[in-house]
């Protein structure tokens, strides 16, 4: 999720269905495996371009909340080499607080072989700050985060 987006788009302000419909004008001028950056501030914004990405093969690489209080969106057209890893194992922990998601997913981590990835899925509000700081201090590799539909995030760990 580090690369440079090819475009950016700013719809804030802007009402659903507004910022979806400007992701897929701009998507569909863009070659396969290009990626955009859409900005909203919708709270109904997540839960579009999930369903749209799922329905069009269009890849959401990940989703970072802004300071202003807008949501950065980077989305990946389809038809180009893909970024979401394959996960070896799933962790789904959606309706456990945190520390929970971590405790259980270094549970899972101590058994599996270095390189191996697990796709934890949580919906504790503060999994996405902690386990991007938590990787940051262990052998473990954030490959890939994303928001979810209805606020879950999906992490990609690799253990090293």
């Amino acid at each position: 999720m580090t690369e440079k987006p090819t475009v950016t788009i700013d719809m804030s302000g802007l009402p659903c269905p507004a910022p979806l419909l400007g992701a897929k004008k701009i998507i569909d001028d863009l070659q396969p495996g290009q990626t955009m950056l859409l900005l909203s501030d919708c709270p109904g914004t997540p839960d579009d371009l999930f369903a749209w990405c799922k329905f069009t093969g269009n890849e959401m690489l990940g989703s970072m909340k802004q300071q202003d209080g807008k949501t950065a969106y980077t989305l990946r057209k389809a038809g180009g080499a893909s970024s979401t890893p394959i996960a070896h194992v799933t962790l789904d922990m959606r309706g456990v607080s945190c520390p929970g998601p971590i405790l259980e997913a270094r549970k899972l981590l101590g058994g599996m072989k270095a390189g191996e990835v697990l796709q934890l899925v949580s919906d504790c509000s503060a999994a996405v700050e902690e386990i991007r700081t938590w990787s940051q201090v262990t052998s473990v590799e954030l490959l890939a985060d994303f928001e979810r539909a209805r606020n879950a995030h999906e992490f990609y760990l690799k253990k090293k």
